[in-house]
């Protein structure tokens, strides 16, 4: 099958954004690059970086967020509803920094789709230990690394975003063996094997998105967590049947406002609540309706336009 690739000039800050649009206009997931990604998964200098920063040339200036659509009768209208959502997104977000927001356009085939993969993604650190690195490069552990190895599928995250990052050194700090876990939002399931990583015995990771939870499952099998980690689809909020010590939120500031009291629902007593997403601008209004629900602020984290805030019930 040939698919439509739709690809639009954006900014750090922005791609969440440009993300989302694309998502919404039919894209079962995007590719975001961005050559500050290459700069965060550095080593310290005297050591050996794991990307190469000749993907940083590559990628160039512009952040490029990708969607994937398949090439039928469909094509026509998803690119045209692209255009419409990015023409409109300078009223809908006057104070954010938007970028040139080109929209580019063009057909590949399966083949060309995964090689592009391949081509962008290569091991990467999170936090002290973690590592992502894709099932078809070789890697080789340094003491202390705890390995994750991530198929992204295809137009998925891969976890190189910031906000990724911080929840993982977060997970690394309050994450304690034999904890339970829940973790909103999975995508890939990065940040709920990380929890099993770090000894939980027991994490419950849910996504609304389907292709998500499934990618999300043959993640958890590659990782041996099947034991530790239950995947399923649908609102946390309504799935959850237990609570935890630790929930994992790495989605956007308006829905961690909105959900924050019914996660402290979920939360024993002392439990930690784990959130990023948020845009810097976004942050005292997060803590604010965090303060409101009745949590207690341990530590928050800045990292490019972002922040991330670790709260105890």
């Amino acid at each position: 099958m040939d698919w439509m690739k739709i690809t639009v000039l954006t900014t750090t800050i922005a791609s969440d954004i440009v993300s989302e649009a694309l998502i919404s206009s039919g894209s079962a997931g995007t590719v975001i690059e961005d050559k500050n990604d290459v700069a965060l998964n550095q080593r310290p200098e005297g050591q050996w970086d794991i990307i190469d920063e000749e993907i940083a040339r590559r990628i160039g200036d512009d952040v490029k967020v990708t969607g994937f659509y398949p090439m039928d009768e469909r094509a026509s209208d998803a690119l045209s509803a692209v255009k419409e959502k990015i023409r409109n997104l300078p009223q809908l977000c006057p104070d954010v920094e938007l970028g040139k927001l080109t929209v580019e356009a063009s057909t590949i085939d399966d083949e060309d789709w995964a090689e592009s993969w391949k081509k962008s993604y290569k091991p990467f650190r999170l936090g002290k230990s973690i590592v992502i690195k894709p099932g078809w490069e070789e890697y080789e552990a340094q003491p202390g690394d705890k390995i994750i190895t991530i198929d992204p599928g295809m137009a998925f995250g891969t976890g190189t975003h910031e906000t990724t990052g911080m929840c993982v050194a977060l997970a690394e700090e309050y994450v304690k063996p034999g904890m339970t876990v829940m973790d909103i939002g999975t995508g890939t399931g990065i940040l709920a094997i990380t929890a099993a990583h770090m000894g939980a015995k027991s994490v419950l990771a849910s996504d609304i998105d389907p292709m998500a939870v499934r990618v999300a499952k043959e993640n958890v099998k590659i990782n041996g967590f099947e034991d530790v980690i239950t995947c399923v689809c649908g609102d946390l909020m309504e799935k959850a049947t237990g609570t935890a010590d630790v929930i994992i939120a790495n989605i956007i500031a308006d829905v961690i406002i909105h959900i924050c009291a019914a996660a402290r629902g979920l939360l024993n007593e002392g439990g930690t609540f784990i959130c990023s997403g948020i845009a810097r601008e976004r942050e005292d209004e997060t803590l604010k309706a965090l303060n409101e629900a009745g949590y207690t602020k341990l530590d928050v984290r800045h990292m490019g336009e972002w922040t991330a805030i670790a709260c105890s019930k």
